[in-house]
């Protein structure tokens, strides 16, 4: 039997992903799907790619 490769993806495919399902009004597993990217990897690349913008507390004291 042949061995299974795992997919890999791009920097820029991971990237775009992220914004996709953070900016989408659907849910994240529904853009993993249309995606064809497993919704825990798509979870894994928003807490590695998604930065939320800065809430104005840092820095402030």
């Amino acid at each position: 039997m042949s061995e299974k490769k795992p997919k890999t993806y791009t920097t820029e495919f991971k990237e775009s992903a992220v914004k996709l399902a953070v900016q989408s009004d659907y849910p994240v597993t529904e853009t993993a799907r249309d995606l064809g990217v497993n919704v825990n990897t798509l979870h894994t690349w928003i807490g590695k790619y998604h930065r939320p913008m800065a809430s104005g507390k840092a820095g402030k004291n």
